[in-house]
């Protein structure tokens, strides 16, 4: 073994907690060098061991999802990001992932650099993206600086994915009091590439030379990776450094060269410069590779001089990859490169072993084998403890009949039309260009999942993001797998055919028993949804520590992006109302339930209440239903029951062409209940009167209850014969109220 002769200090164990790490983490790398390290060494480990890039606190489970599915070409952990056959020689390329701590201190890099981070995930692997969606937390939106919060990471967002010139194409946002200090920024992006094209986050062949391209290296985001496996407090404003700074045009230049170089056919192995920066990429190539390299520092390309060798490997500066070329085919890479202007610079070369060694000009500062730093190597694996918490147990105390029944239901309307969580959510979409750079998008008129054309075939893509974090809280298991159907229910609606998952799993501290069972649970919930629907999780990110020391964790929110196929864009369906007199049925049994719902949480003020009803198996038949009535083109509408339950469903249906329903509703359930209640596996569809009678036929073959409603008519609400108003009554509201608190 080389000597280190890099003139640091050896690191003691008050350095290695001061970067993260445990005193028996501390112990196990000196085991595993044979010697004590000095501070580089530590550094590298202390941002490959944080929670961020090891999951050592969410493997075990981790490992308990289903990988198998249909269309699987590459399972979780394989590769940068899920990739699934979509058929006719084509292949999505798609994941989510988290910039939660970063927004919390800088709204608009946080996110922006998410976005960007996310978007190299996918064309490393030789995919184009063609789409992006968000999932945004936000707390009490009356708050000035939620409403700063929101103003800089929407900017942030729209900002980055419009200049980088992919349209984003959906999203959703949610605001609760949790959230006040930690927001919580996911960023989703979705690729097509073609079979044969994909490149390998790997790195093989003795004498290989190792490239880092695009941008020039800096001092922004160093150990962004362990800032990310911390709470929040009071002293987070210190981690300001380890907030990135992105440029998106610089990444769009990156984007063509990348693609460009993958048909020279000199391209070994490329990855991303995400989290911990070179130290990542290097070891993770090198371990999935089954090699060593050898990198010199001082030959990387840097915005700042003197930077020390730790600085430069921990850097997270954007815009970044790091590619292994064939021997003898470097001018191929390098012309590409100079043609973008674009740095391209030989940093390193691959070796023979698994030894990684850092070098500053002649000398050695760093020495470590590549596979003990990576996810499945030496990387630590804990299985923490956890336990139910106190307020589950009360929660399953609520009994409907502790609400008393309003005589008059408009002012709960009135207040679910404008609630920001129900709301339109115009005044963030407006700032982000969903036709950007694209004639993907198959129309803009509204659907429960986004849509977008795949060119040259008459198939779409359908996808969506999901999770109800309230159903979580209140019950992981429960909340999870409903929030797994709900986004196979969006893409069904939209006439998809729900394909695989991707997931954004944020909670608060693993170290916290309880927060540790929201976990578990979640996973748990998750795992028996996907085998259900034949979604497999194709990977995404592990995100705890999502909590500050005076607000404690925020609800767990383990987010579902989720991938579907439209096998015929003829089938694409919407959501809004077509025509006067069309007949309005309900897929699904209402239920006596207000349990979670919006109605009873935020109009009510009760919040300790369990997960809304919730069958597995009947969700599943419902969307097998829904699916058929779209195959058989016997619906004009289709549109989910979720948030704000059958009266918001409704009321969206209607506001698109402003046309109003007459309604019944079911005696055996409060009323309520039945326009506000949000038990789950419940569809509304319309259809014209001529073919009211062939739905009907087509539903009873399925094993699933079913009602006519009423009818599409005029521009009023009817129910049970009562007029609460015309729908532009609650049209303004619901499309100015997040204005309200924002242009204010």
């Amino acid at each position: 073994m080389s000597t280190i002769k890099y003139s640091e200090q050896l690191a003691d164990l008050e350095a290695a907690k001061n970067l993260g790490l445990l005193p028996e983490e501390f112990d196990r790398i000196k085991e595993i060098l044979g010697r004590t390290p000095n501070f580089t060494e530590v550094a590298v480990f202390s941002v490959m061991w944080s929670e961020h890039c090891s999951y050592k606190n969410s493997i075990t489970w981790l490992k308990t999802l289903p990988k198998e599915g249909p269309h699987m070409l590459a399972k979780a952990g394989e590769e940068n990001a899920g990739l699934v056959d979509i058929g006719e020689g084509l292949a999505c390329c798609f994941k989510i992932e988290s910039h939660n701590h970063p927004s919390a201190l800088e709204p608009y890099q946080g996110a922006a650099t998410g976005v960007g981070g996310i978007n190299r995930d996918i064309f490393t692997m030789g995919a184009r993206p063609i789409a992006q969606l968000n999932s945004l937390r936000f707390g009490d939106l009356s708050s000035p600086k939620t409403q700063w919060l929101l103003k800089g990471v929407v900017k942030g967002i729209g900002d980055y994915g419009n200049a980088f010139g992919i349209p984003t194409v959906a999203g959703e946002v949610f605001f609760d009091e949790c959230y006040n200090v930690n927001p919580l920024v996911n960023a989703m992006s979705v690729g097509i590439v073609k079979h044969g094209q994909t490149v390998s986050a790997t790195s093989y062949g003795v004498g290989n030379p190792v490239f880092i391209v695009g941008s020039s290296t800096g001092k922004d985001g160093i150990a962004g990776a362990s800032f990310a496996s911390k709470d929040i407090t009071e002293e987070s404003a210190k981690d300001l450094p380890s907030v990135q700074v992105g440029d998106p045009f610089q990444e769009k230049l990156l984007l063509e060269a990348s693609l460009e170089i993958i048909t020279t056919g000199a391209v070994i192995g490329m990855q991303d410069m995400g989290a911990a920066g070179i130290t990542c990429s290097t070891s993770e190539m090198s371990a999935k590779g089954e090699h060593g390299m050898n990198i010199w520092l001082h030959k990387v390309p840097t915005r700042q001089a003197g930077m020390h060798p730790f600085e430069i490997l921990l850097s997270e500066s954007q815009e970044r990859m790091l590619v292994v070329v064939e021997k003898g085919k470097e001018d191929r890479v390098k012309k590409i490169f100079d043609k973008w202007d674009l740095n391209c610079e030989q940093i390193g070369e691959v070796t023979e072993g698994n030894t990684l060694r850092y070098y500053m000009y002649d000398e050695l500062v760093a020495e470590i084998p590549a596979d003990v730093l990576v996810l499945g190597g030496g990387a630590p694996v804990y299985k923490r403890d956890y336990k139910e918490p106190a307020y589950y147990g009360e929660s399953k105390k609520f009994n409907i009949d502790q609400v008393a029944e309003p005589q008059d239901l408009k002012p709960a309307m009135q207040h679910l039309a404008k609630h920001p969580n129900l709301a339109s959510k115009r005044w963030i979409y407006n700032q982000y260009d969903s036709m950007v750079g694209t004639v993907n998008m198959s129309t803009n008129a509204p659907a429960d999942a986004a849509i977008v054309n795949i060119k040259g075939s008459k198939k779409a893509l359908a996808m969506t993001v999901d999770c109800n974090s309230r159903y979580v809280n209140a019950d992981p298991e429960v909340g999870c797998a409903i929030a797994v159907s709900e986004a196979a229910r969006n893409i069904v609606c939209s006439g998809g055919v729900p394909s695989a998952v991707t997931n954004c799993l944020n909670f608060g501290n693993p170290y916290n028993p309880e927060v540790y069972w929201q976990f578990v649970g979640s996973i748990k919930g998750m795992g028996k949804a996907c085998e259900k629907f034949k979604t497999p999780v194709t990977g995404g990110n592990v995100s705890f520590y999502n909590q500050s020391s005076y607000e404690g964790p925020v609800f767990p929110t383990p987010t579902i992006g989720m991938i579907g196929i439209v096998e015929d864009k003829a089938c694409q369906t919407t959501l809004d109302f077509k025509n006067e007199g069309d007949v309005i049925y309900l897929v699904g049994e209402s239920k006596n339930d207000i349990s979670s719902s919006e109605y009873l949480y935020s109009y009510h003020k009760i919040k300790n209440t369990p997960a809304p009803y919730f069958n597995l198996d009947t969700e599943f038949n419902v969307q097998k239903a829904v699916s058929a009535l779209i195959v058989n083109k016997l619906v004009n509408s289709a549109h989910d029951l979720s948030d704000g339950g059958l009266f918001m469903s409704l009321l969206e249906s209607s506001m698109v062409n402003n046309l109003g329903f007459e309604i019944s509703s079911d005696k055996n359930v409060r009323k309520d209940a039945f326009l506000f209640g949000e038990a789950q596996s419940r569809v509304i569809v319309s259809v014209s009167a001529a073919n009211a009678a062939a739905l009907e036929t087509e539903l009873s073959k399925h094993a699933v209850a079913f009602s006519k409603l009423g009818v599409v008519k005029g521009n009023s609400i009817l129910i049970d014969g009562q007029n609460y108003g015309s729908i532009a009554e609650f049209k303004t509201p619901y499309e100015t109220s997040i204005e309200g608190y924002m242009n204010n």
